[in-house]
């Protein structure tokens, strides 16, 4: 069994796959303030709930954005599973090649979105991440990453929101009832979400105009599902898509 292990600012969510497919997902908080202890207890307690144990492990790769909870969450692994973990970046062989001004500063999740999509889907590709912030990479036919957008996520416009506003309340994001609001919390609700929307599908529209080529439009992240169904622009909803990309990475590796 093979444990992937996807660290976000806002969660972290581990994976646990077999023969090519998903036992298992779980979510963490992401917090800086966990030890390794805290960590270890909190990952072995999942992999008994998917029926695994020490033993089964044979590998564990981790992809972070968070620094600070890179040496806490790596000692859990070595400590509590006996296993020096993967990480994914510089050095790491993926399949993808990385055609942007400074290779260097693209996300560790980005990487393993894109191997994810190459894996499961092929290129030319479109992937778009729905996390704290939402980001758009593009593939070529060949796996190459060669432009991308970065934009803030829908969680974080809407904290901003009820943040900076006095009277405003925290509301869940969600897909509207209709555009018709005719209260506080639908309002909220209508505006996040149909600016959301209207700003990915401007953007797929822009690349089309740019590229004037077919792409396929992948989707992925906890907030992709909010729109999953809604656009004709997207064709592809896959929440999982860099957990596949880690372990499609993971076996790039294995020695």
């Amino acid at each position: 069994m093979l444990v992937t292990v996807d660290i976000g600012n806002t969660n972290i969510v581990l994976g646990f796959m077999e023969g090519g497919s998903i036992a298992g997902t779980y979510r963490i908080a992401t917090k800086a303030q966990h030890t390794s202890d805290e960590y270890g207890i909190l990952l072995t307690e999942f992999m008994e709930l998917s029926g695994y144990g020490r033993g089964d492990v044979e590998g564990v790769i981790i992809c972070s954005v968070v620094p600070k909870v890179m040496h806490s969450f790596r000692a859990s692994i070595v400590k509590f599973l006996g296993v020096e973990p993967l990480i994914v970046g510089p050095g790491v062989k993926t399949g993808i090649a990385v055609r942007i001004d400074d290779p260097k500063s693209l996300g560790a999740d980005l990487l393993a979105g894109a191997a994810g999509a190459m894996a499961e889907y092929g290129g030319p590709a479109l992937v778009a991440d729905f996390g704290t912030a939402t980001t758009y990479i593009h593939l070529d036919a060949g796996g190459a990453i060669d432009s991308g957008v970065i934009t803030a996520g829908i969680r974080t416009a809407a904290n901003a929101l009820w943040g900076q506003t006095a009277q405003l309340p925290e509301v869940e994001i969600t897909r509207p009832r209709s555009i018709l609001a005719t209260n506080t919390i639908d309002c909220m609700q209508a505006g996040l979400y149909y600016d959301a929307l209207g700003g990915v599908e401007m953007i797929i529209r822009r690349f089309r105009e740019a590229l004037d080529e077919p792409f396929r439009v992948i989707v992925t992240g906890g907030l992709g599902r909010v729109f999953e169904g809604d656009s004709d622009l997207i064709d592809v909803y896959d929440p999982d898509l860099i957990l596949k990309g880690m372990a499609a990475i993971w076996q790039r590796n294995r020695r």
